[in-house]
This record gives C-alpha cells, structure tokens and sequence, in this order.
C-alpha cells in the first residue's frame, strides 16, 4: 500500500468514528434526516480535501465543519424563517442519564448556539430571546427578571429573531462563550436557572455601563 492510500485509509478511518456524532449535531440543528445526510457527506468530501498534516484534533475539526455547514443551511434564503437557534438551546430538565454519545451531542449544540447568539444579538436581546426561547418564560416574568417593559422585552425578541436571520457578526471573548454555555448546561441540566439569570442581568448591566 502507498503512503497515499495509507494516509486516506486513515482519514476515513477517523471519519467513520465520528460520523454518529457528526450525524447528531447536524440533525439537531437542522431537524431533517436527508439534509443531515447531506450535511455529513459534505463534510466527508471537505475533509477528503483538507491538508489533514494541518489538524490537530481531526474530531474537534470534523465536528465545527458539521455545525458551521448546518447553521449555513438553516440560515439560508430559503429556511431563514423555518428555523431559530432555539432549536439548538437545551432542553429545561434534560435527562441526565443520556449516554455519553448524546451528552456530547447536546453540548455541541449548546456550544453552536452560543456562538450564534454572541456573534449576532446584543445583551439585551440574547437575554430576553434565551428566556423566552429557550425557557418559555412569559413576557411578564422576562420582563421582571430584567427589569425592564414587558413591551420591550416582547420587541426585544421580535428584534432578536429577526436578527439570528442576518448574516451579521460581532466579535466576543472565549471567556463569555464559556460562561453561557455552562450557564445553560446548569438550567437545563440542574435546574439552575436563578444562575442564568444572574449572568443576562450582569451581561445588561455590563452593556448599560
């Protein structure tokens, strides 16, 4: 066997291993098997492509192409309106006993929410889309937990929807990223949401300074 065909038996060998997982991320973003299907055999013919010497860590690559590809999708002309990232924010009281395969599932999704909501809505509008969205507070509450008009925080979402829909980014710090996600683990997973709602207020209150 040549070194190239040694080399390409590697790679599908780590693309096989990874491909449940890479099937799961991009379902739960884009909720369609055949577009998941897709979606993972675009990753196949990418990663065929790639300088592969360049890649560290082959599955953490294998799984940021998957979701970059399916957040493009479900951002694209003709789905912008059909899907949100609420689709990908975790479920209130999701079941702890998951096998480890879904755990990190869900915690790509999370991650790949996160990242969308930081790269496209203010403080104010990732606060009150998270609570309603994500939490099904009702505007009242959002609006008493933020301090702020049920009015507003109902035009707050209305702005932040549309938003997730734009191709707009903005730049934001490992360090928020880091602190969100684990923020909606410990909501979702524990029931912690006082500590949620903690860091949206310290994010408004950072932003009105």
């Amino acid at each position: 066997m040549s070194t190239q065909e040694a080399t390409l038996d590697q790679a599908a060998s780590v693309f096989v291993q990874a491909r449940p997982r890479l099937f799961g991320i991009a379902y739960r973003i884009v909720g369609n098997v055949h577009e998941a299907e897709d979606i993972v055999q675009e990753v196949w013919l990418r990663w065929h492509r790639t300088d592969r010497t360049a890649v560290i860590d082959p599955p953490a690559f294998l799984a940021t192409t998957t979701g970059r590809l399916a957040i493009n999708l479900v951002q694209s002309a003709r789905r912008r309106h059909e899907t949100c990232a609420a689709h990908w924010l975790p479920e209130e009281n999701a079941d702890d006993g998951a096998d480890p395969q879904t755990q990190a599932e869900q915690h790509e999704s999370i991650d790949l929410a996160v990242r969308l909501l930081l790269e496209r809505l203010s403080p104010a509008e990732r606060a009150t889309y998270v609570l309603r969205e994500g939490f099904e507070y009702p505007y009242r509450r959002i609006a008493e937990t933020l301090r702020i008009g049920a009015p507003s925080a109902r035009q707050l979402v209305k702005r932040a929807r549309d938003r997730l829909s734009s191709d707009r980014r903005r730049p934001y710090s490992p360090a928020a990223h880091s602190k969100l996600v684990h923020a909606l683990e410990s909501a979702s997973q524990e029931g912690q949401l006082a500590k949620l709602e903690e860091l949206l207020n310290a994010d408004l209150a950072e932003q009105a300074v």
